[in-house]
């Protein structure tokens, strides 16, 4: 029942967020919450980022498509929101964003002992990315690089 009401709210929500140019990246029902909770996560089609006035502007057409549906008997609590920042770097965007945060870079080196570097993200060009290791800066070659991540504090 579970998987059946949410593939038909998915596809009700989706032509809602149409209209809107968004799409919903995902739905959950939170069917063990009383009242239960509907969570959705959406994005813009044109990869911008969510404000929370498309959050507010998407949230009455929802709720009222769900509401027409009547495919809930029951009360619910409706969440909307983006999908928040990745931890993970992978656009110009992310670098310039940012720069001067601390990251983990995951390494592929296979003759190396060191396979994780920490320390503030510093530049990043077409061929290397440099970090800040306790005040050095450090060029890590892109072909060494397996991952690059935003980090909570410096190991």
């Amino acid at each position: 029942m579970d998987k059946e009401l949410k593939n038909n709210l998915e596809i009700l929500l989706e032509e809602v967020a149409k209209e809107f140019n968004l799409k919903v990246y995902s739905l959950n029902l939170l069917t063990n919450q009383n009242p239960i909770i509907i969570k959705i996560i959406i994005k813009k089609t044109n990869e911008e980022d969510i404000t929370i006035e498309d959050c507010s502007r998407f949230n009455n057409p929802a709720s009222a498509v769900i509401e027409n549906s009547n495919l809930l008997k029951c009360s619910y609590v409706l969440e909307i929101s983006s999908q928040g920042v990745s931890d993970e770097l992978t656009s110009e965007r992310d670098f310039k964003t940012f720069k001067g945060f601390p990251v983990n870079v995951e390494l592929n080196q296979k003759n190396s002992r060191i396979k994780l570097l920490n320390g503030l993200l510093y530049e990043k060009s077409k061929d290397y990315l440099a970090i800040n290791i306790k005040g050095k800066i450090k060029k890590i070659p892109f072909n060494e690089v397996l991952k690059i991540s935003l980090c909570t504090r410096q190991d």
